[in-house]
């Protein structure tokens, strides 16, 4: 009787391995893909000058850095009403939007220097990612902390947009790199022990698989931003 309990647990156990395996790397998937059409859809309108004069020569910059923000709310608020085809459009239509916004990039930084810090970004963040995903540590703590400091940013980045203190952007950048690498271990934990509340199956999985997907393609960009203030080499 020992023997067929411990078997049966030791199958329980491997089959949620496997799940949670196959939900992570579906979200991994998701996040990828993601960075792809972003990084196309910024190096296409960063080569297309006719492009880049509609949306940088009037107001539609404003419209064009603000979407993705929109979306993102837009999501997080409705994404238990959406239907799943409808949540997997909005997701795609925020990495295209983004991708429109941070066309920018490419005219501040030289090509290569954007793809250097692509890589260090990607080494750093799947290293935090992988520790978040096999730690023991409970990072509950550690989120409170950095979702603070994320506060402080982002109030620190309205600020400075009036001062414009070199000391002070110096600083938003090395806390952000900080702030997000310890999220991208933080969010990672967070999603892996989601799974164990909505599975692997059906359309709430699926919903939150996008909404995780969403979570930790905005650490991985933030934390390149942050990154290409150190290591991009200026136009």
């Amino acid at each position: 009787m020992d023997y067929n309990r411990a078997t049966k647990a030791k199958n329980i156990s491997t089959g949620y391995d496997e799940g949670l395996r196959s939900y992570m790397l579906g979200i991994y998937n998701y996040m990828g893909m993601a960075l792809a059409v972003t990084g196309i859809i910024a190096y296409l309108t960063a080569s297309t000058p006719a492009l880049l004069n509609v949306i940088y020569g009037s107001p539609l910059q404003w419209v064009v850095a603000l979407a993705p923000l929109g979306v993102v709310i837009y999501l997080s608020v409705r994404i238990q009403k959406l239907s799943m085809s409808a949540a997997q459009f909005w997701f795609w239509t925020f990495s295209v939007l983004m991708g429109l916004s941070l066309s920018s990039i490419f005219l501040m930084y030289t090509g290569a220097s954007i793809a250097r810090v692509f890589f260090i970004t990607a080494g750093l963040f799947g290293s935090m990612s992988l520790y978040g995903y096999t730690t023991k540590k409970d990072l509950t703590g550690m989120g409170s902390f950095l979702i603070m400091g994320l506060w402080g940013l982002i109030i620190a980045s309205v600020v400075n947009i009036f001062m414009q203190s070199s000391a002070l952007d110096f600083a938003i950048s090395a806390i952000g790199v900080l702030v997000f690498t310890g999220l991208t271990a933080y969010d990672t934990q967070k999603i892996k022990n989601m799974y164990y509340h909505v599975g692997n199956a059906g359309d709430a999985a699926g919903k939150a698989a996008i909404m995780a997907a969403l979570t930790l393609y905005l650490d991985f960009i933030n934390l390149m931003l942050m990154l290409l203030r150190f290591f991009g080499d200026r136009r």
